[in-house]
């Protein structure tokens, strides 16, 4: 099978996508690319011979059948260049990746309607805010959020798509043997567990490098219809992806936000070079040109609430809040508090959104 003949090309780690690719378009044939020789290697436009040679060694240390059976062990799924239904958003940018691993359900996803996310790993509370009202706006559709998978914003983005029923797709900058950061190790597996799909182009045993996490950033707007930047300082991993959504030819969208704060400076900058300003979800729609329909939701009726009930309500419906904030502004005592979450949990009137966090439905 010629997948062997992918997967062996990407186990090598000195080479990247672009070098096998230019081999496979050369040859026509993968396998034929994989075992050429210096002299066939020679006609190749821009290769230069130091390359050729480079390739042939390492080539020559590869054990084929080994590196292949290590992924099929693993449980790991993957897409190559020539398969028919590799991502088309993906396959249309200037250097896509040769072999696309996945673990979860990709095709579960949407990827006619695929919205990237990214932002500060050090996102600011108010950012973090503002991203899961936005993104609640779009919960109960088709959409699918797709981020790095990284702390801060990414973090975010993936835990409000799964909270408001959307399917997420999370591109990590390494293989599968590694999870980076290892606190985000419950989401990758709920992720990769019904929620959606985590895609990579590295081979399972490649580690999360520094310089891999830039070049990941190419396929998280890749993948995507537009990309919405939550947060971004003037030097950061998220304005590159900006830049590489705008070179895709792809919708940059951008969430306004403190002017004081450091990380909105990238975004100020955007802005004021064209992006489209986000403050609602109805923006996104707008830029992207979607007609989504929302999964039918049956209008809530609440039931007739108690004294104490409607303290509670009167909070939650405006945003989710904590334990600790509800006893504050309610002034109720603590087993009171609890007893009445509970028993609005039991009614369908509010719910649990993570720790101990409770919104209205």
């Amino acid at each position: 099978m010629n997948y062997k003949y992918w997967i062996a090309f990407s186990s090598i780690e000195q080479i990247d996508s672009r070098f096998i690719k230019r081999l496979y378009d050369y040859f026509g044939d993968i396998e034929k690319a994989f075992n050429s020789d210096a002299k066939e290697l020679e006609n190749i436009d821009g290769l230069s011979v130091k390359q050729a040679q480079n390739f042939i060694k390492l080539r020559d240390k590869v054990d084929i059948d080994k590196v292949f059976a290590n992924v099929e062990s693993k449980g790991i799924n993957f897409l190559t260049l020539e398969d028919e239904n590799y991502p088309k958003m993906l396959k249309n940018i200037e250097n896509p990746p040769a072999v696309l691993y996945y673990k979860g359900k990709l095709f579960d996803c949407n990827l006619d309607k695929t919205l990237a996310v990214v932002g500060s790993r050090k996102a600011s509370t108010n950012s973090r805010n503002n991203l899961k009202n936005i993104i609640s706006g779009l919960g109960n559709t088709d959409i699918c959020i797709v981020s790095g998978l990284a702390s801060g914003i990414d973090t975010v983005a993936h835990t409000s798509a799964i909270e408001n029923n959307l399917k997420t797709i999370g591109v990590i900058a390494s293989g599968f043997d590694y999870v980076y950061p290892t606190q985000n190790k419950t989401l990758y597996e709920n992720i990769e567990n019904g929620y959606g799909a985590v895609v990579t182009e590295y081979y399972p045993s490649f580690e999360p490098i520094k310089f891999r996490f830039p070049q990941r950033n190419r396929i998280v707007s890749g993948l995507s219809y537009g990309t919405l930047v939550a947060e971004a300082g003037i030097q950061s991993g998220a304005l590159i992806t900006a830049n590489l959504t705008l070179e895709q030819g792809r919708e940059l969208m951008c969430i306004p936000g403190e002017i004081s704060n450091p990380n909105t400076q990238g975004i100020y900058k955007l802005l004021k070079n064209g992006a489209t300003m986000v403050t609602e979800s109805a923006d996104i729609l707008d830029a992207l040109g979607w007609e989504i329909k929302k999964e039918v939701q049956t209008q809530l009726t609440l039931p007739t609430l108690t004294p104490d009930e409607e303290k509670i309500y009167e909070y939650v419906k405006i945003e989710e809040r904590g334990v600790d904030e509800l006893l504050s502004l309610t002034g109720l005592s603590f087993d009171n508090l609890l007893m009445n979450l509970t028993t609005m949990e039991l009614k369908g009137i509010i719910k649990q959104v993570g720790g101990d966090r409770y919104k209205a439905f």
